[in-house]
């Protein structure tokens, strides 16, 4: 069974064409835990409208305040299945992502993988592709991420229970490199296998965020000396600017 992990605060806009992707899956042997983390919105009552008909869905509600990463934490946590794959409460996965993910690490022995991508508006119009590696190495990852979140599954009978650190952001990178100080031998599809959903958002405010965390990663997470966090972090910068074809 595949455990898909999706944290959702304030996603009553998206989150039932979330589900309905998952529904549409060819491979049917899982359960979706969606943590709401404190939603304010209709979300809550869009989810339980879809578990009340699928037992596969299954909704928590924490007490406090959780975090994207916390959220996570709890779903994986709760989760029952050998697989851990994620999903955000804004994204989508093409009907046979998980047939055709699951074959491949079969295949290949894989404790991880993951796959390209295409990014969509909020009207779900396609923008462009994120075109991933082949294959990374915690090294090359220290370079650029090429894991969407959204496409990542690992194998609990090879890694056990892995968890993404409290940050606020970049946690989903900082446990794709926990993962390969484990497994050396991560590997991707080059076919697209998602919709990655960017919001209204300032794009510019966002990569100076994300540029901020991913220092935090290196010195904080990695614990790496400052001239090698400079060295990854130019690579960093340089593979951003290049990212999406």
């Amino acid at each position: 069974m595949v455990s898909i992990i999706t944290p959702s605060h304030n996603a009553g806009k998206f989150i039932a064409k979330t589900i309905e992707s998952v529904l549409a899956q060819t491979y049917e042997q899982w359960e979706m835990i969606i943590v709401d983390d404190l939603s304010l919105d209709d979300s809550v009552a869009i989810v339980e409208s879809y578990a009340q008909k699928d037992s596969r869905i299954k909704l928590i509600r924490p007490e406090h305040k959780s975090g994207p990463a916390g959220a996570r934490n709890i779903a994986i946590e709760a989760s029952r299945g050998r697989y851990i794959a994620f999903l955000d409460a804004d994204d989508l996965w093409m009907p046979e992502k998980l047939e055709k993910q699951l074959n491949f690490m079969r295949e290949h022995d894989l404790h991880f993988t993951y796959s390209s991508y295409k990014v969509i508006n909020e009207e779900q119009e396609e923008l462009t592709t994120f075109q991933t590696l082949p294959e990374v190495s915690y090294k090359s990852m220290l370079k650029t991420c090429s894991v969407g979140c959204l496409t990542a599954v690992y194998d609990t009978h090879k890694l056990g229970k892995m968890y993404m650190p409290k940050l606020p952001k970049r946690q989903d990178y900082a446990l794709w490199l926990a993962i390969l100080k484990k497994s050396d031998n991560a590997k991707g599809l080059m076919e697209p296998l998602a919709y990655y959903r960017i919001g209204q958002s300032s794009v510019s405010s966002n990569k100076a965020t994300a540029a901020m965390w991913q220092w935090k990663v290196y010195r904080d997470v990695e614990r790496l000396g400052l001239a090698k966090s400079a060295y990854y972090f130019v690579h960093y910068v340089y593979h951003g600017l290049k990212k999406y074809r």
